[in-house]
């Protein structure tokens, strides 16, 4: 039996034992059946610094509950792919280290999508290689799509394989062409953390009334309340309720033997909804929930912070103000100390986050809904608009070019050649002939204009979990900086990449 730390009755204990704990990095794995002990508040360590994770429901013993107990013949738990050490996602850094630490027989690292594919040998590196270098999951679709009810939708394209690099989408018991046809794609786990801002719908009361959804009809319902939710929990927007995403997690993920029961998606919700998670200390920065640091950071501002807003960069900053830190007082001789000058980085990489304008152009399911293209906008005013988490609050999704050619090649991934029907409403730049390493959201519609479109991704805990992009392309934020530079043509100096690299690190 494996324990963590508990800030519980006496906090300069707690306070203690985080330390250590976040010190002792061996620890902070947390396997499948394993007892741990989640108070008020955990820490754990990272190469920026500390991830700081806030329960605020009840004290939580993970033995014997049902997100961290194996519920599958595969081993699996949920918290084997959303780690709270990870920002309750999973890093490369830490699969490579249950690699190492297991000889590849953890079961994260199971046939089913732990490898390239399941007919593959198990247990070889090269069968893991995608998962191993990239953090991604082999996430098979069923082609042709389903709709909810489990009929089938019929596809406004046809997919060819041009390349198929893991073997998957061509293997005769897994494949397109299998009994059960399959279309094996290749995902990052999201963050199962800040759930309320994924989830709460803006709903126009004073004083927001600037925004709220033009037409909910674009949003799908609770199949059991009724009433519209968000499409922020999964990439594609295919699940749009935590019960239905843990369902289908259950039985795809974990293999397991039998649904979950009521109360174990009541506990499961519950978990989900109470965990908050964000960078809690930078190595250069210091304590970031203190006083005169800015107010957006540290995972009680996610606690405390109200959800569905639309940052307004002038009024409303997504992430807050950063101008405590802009100028550095200096000590003594008036120099600057080593953490002054980062904290002044943090801000202007802010302001560049804010402020700096671009041009977005031939964004697919999004230049083309009526706002221009290309359309002049910054980071937070574009595609990173949701105060405090930092992912789009539209109820939309897009093709920022990372799964489509020409934008992104990659050698690693299965490609496709979508072939869309001519009365077909067309992708919006690439017409009705599409090269994509993952159709995206197309898999869940059907629709030729929606090949290569997902939804974009909360911004809260970036230092724990790289790699970054659904499909793994960053494996650092500078990489993610340079590719959005690209991309867009902005044009960055080497100071404002610098810079915005130092503010994604404290969020």
């Amino acid at each position: 039996m494996s324990t963590v730390l508990l800030v519980g009755a006496s906090l300069a204990v707690g306070v203690s034992a985080m330390s250590r704990a976040a010190e002792d990095r061996g620890s902070q794995w947390w396997g499948p059946g394993e007892e741990h002990l989640i108070g008020e508040e955990l820490e754990f360590a990272n190469a920026d610094g500390r991830l700081r994770l806030i329960n605020t429901g009840d004290p939580i013993n993970t033995a014997g509950h049902p997100f961290f107990e194996p519920l599958g013949q595969n081993g699996r738990a949920c918290v084997t792919c959303h780690q709270p050490s990870d920002a309750m996602s999973l890093s490369v850094t830490t699969i490579r280290a249950q690699w190492d630490a297991t000889d590849g027989k953890d079961p994260l690292f199971a046939a089913i999508d732990g490898s390239n594919c399941p007919s593959l040998p198990q247990g070889v590196e090269a069968s893991h290689s995608l998962l191993l270098t990239k953090g991604l999951f082999r996430i098979p679709r069923p082609w042709p799509p389903k709709a909810a009810d489990g009929s089938d939708i019929e596809p406004e394209f046809e997919l060819e394989v041009i390349s198929d690099p893991t073997g998957c989408n061509l293997d005769p018991e897994y494949g397109m062409f299998s009994d059960n046809p399959a279309i094996s794609v290749f995902r990052r786990p999201r963050p199962v953390a800040n759930m309320k801002y994924l989830l709460t719908l803006p709903n126009g009361v004073a004083p927001h009334e600037y925004f709220m959804y033009n037409d909910k009809s674009l949003l799908p319902k609770d199949p059991e309340a009724g009433e519209f939710v968000s499409v922020q929990l999964m990439s594609d927007g295919r699940l749009p309720t935590l019960r239905g995403q843990a369902t289908d997690a259950g039985f795809g993920h974990l293999e397991m033997f039998a649904a979950l029961t009521e109360d174990e998606l009541r506990q499961i919700e519950a978990f989900e909804r109470a965990i908050y998670v964000a960078q809690g200390f930078s190595n250069q920065a210091g304590e970031l929930s203190v006083p005169g640091t800015p107010p957006g950071l540290g995972p009680e501002a996610m606690r405390d912070g109200p959800p569905g807003e639309l940052g307004n960069n002038p009024v409303n900053r997504v992430f807050g103000t950063f101008a405590m830190w802009l100028n550095p007082r200096g000590e003594g001789d008036g120099e600057p100390t080593p953490q002054e000058e980062f904290r002044a980085s943090v801000a202007r990489g802010a302001n560049v986050f804010f402020d700096k304008r671009f041009l977005i152009q031939d964004v697919g399911v999004y230049n083309d809904k009526g706002l221009g293209n290309p359309f002049k906008r910054s980071c937070a005013s574009g595609c990173h608009n949701t105060v405090l988490a930092g992912m789009d609050l539209a109820p939309g999704f897009m093709d920022l070019g990372l799964n489509n050619w020409p934008w992104n090649r990659r050698e690693d991934l299965p490609l496709f050649k979508a072939t869309c029907r001519d009365d077909a409403v067309p992708q919006s730049y690439l017409g009705r002939v599409i090269y994509t390493h993952d159709p995206g959201r197309a898999l869940v519609t059907g629709k030729c204009s929606d090949i290569g479109a997902s939804m974009t991704q909360q911004m809260r805990g970036l230092a724990a979990r790289a790699p970054y992009f659904m499909g793994g392309e960053a494996d650092n934020l500078r990489e993610m900086v340079d590719f959005y530079d690209r991309r867009f043509n902005i044009r960055y100096t080497e100071q404002e990449k610098q810079d915005l690299v130092n503010f994604m690190s404290v969020l």
